[in-house]
């Protein structure tokens, strides 16, 4: 069942990125029932909270997995899908065995991680998608992504189907953005730092 915990996660990361990953069921029904105006605001002010903070903190890092999400969003998916189902299922399984006798010395740290993993990569692929929805239509700056992707989870928190796939679809970028930013650090990042010439100069 840990699947239907993944979504309950990845959806409850743009509300509340630090209490809700291990909630319970009760509160995921409580928050649905909740009027739909009241969680179109709250998912506006913490989506739009936590990409602030997130691309505060990891200034260079976040700019530069939001532009990798922009400019090759299948090859992200491709490798954020996989990278979020395995973060799901280990922050899952953390949260199942936190319990158990083993479970303060491995469930914690995987719910701690899964905690800290799926709202920052969450909040880089709604900017991603702000950023992109923007472009079309108007200058396409940082902060314009992040407050269009806030209206989107706002908007979105009308009905929570929406909202869940609108959080996975951006969790998925995020991910893969990140991994191939990660990655990508260790290898060449300009022609001059290659260490074989490009066929032309052989």
């Amino acid at each position: 069942m840990w699947p239907l915990d993944l979504y309950t996660m990845i959806g409850s990361s743009v509300v509340d990125p630090i209490g809700t990953l291990a909630a319970p069921g009760g509160e995921l029904e409580a928050y649905r029932s909740l009027e739909p105006f009241v969680r179109m605001g709250v998912q506006f002010a913490g989506s739009l909270l936590v990409a602030m903070i997130v691309l505060g903190l990891l200034q260079n890092y976040g700019t530069r997995a939001v532009t990798k999400s922009r400019h090759s969003p299948i090859i992200s998916l491709c490798i954020g899908l996989p990278g979020l189902l395995v973060i799901g299922g280990l922050a899952s399984t953390g949260y199942l065995i936190v319990d158990t006798g083993i479970g303060t010395f491995f469930g914690i740290p995987l719910v701690i991680v899964g905690a800290a993993v799926l709202p920052t990569a969450t909040a880089i692929g709604l900017v991603a998608i702000g950023r992109t929805l923007v472009s079309k239509v108007a200058d396409d700056r940082p902060w314009t992504g992040v407050l269009v992707g806030a209206l989107l989870t706002g908007i979105a928190g009308w009905s929570l189907p929406a909202t869940l796939a609108l959080a996975g679809l951006a969790a998925a970028l995020g991910v893969g953005a990140s991994i191939r930013v990660l990655f990508g650090a260790s290898g060449a990042a300009r022609p001059d730092d290659r260490t074989v010439p490009p066929a032309n100069k052989i």
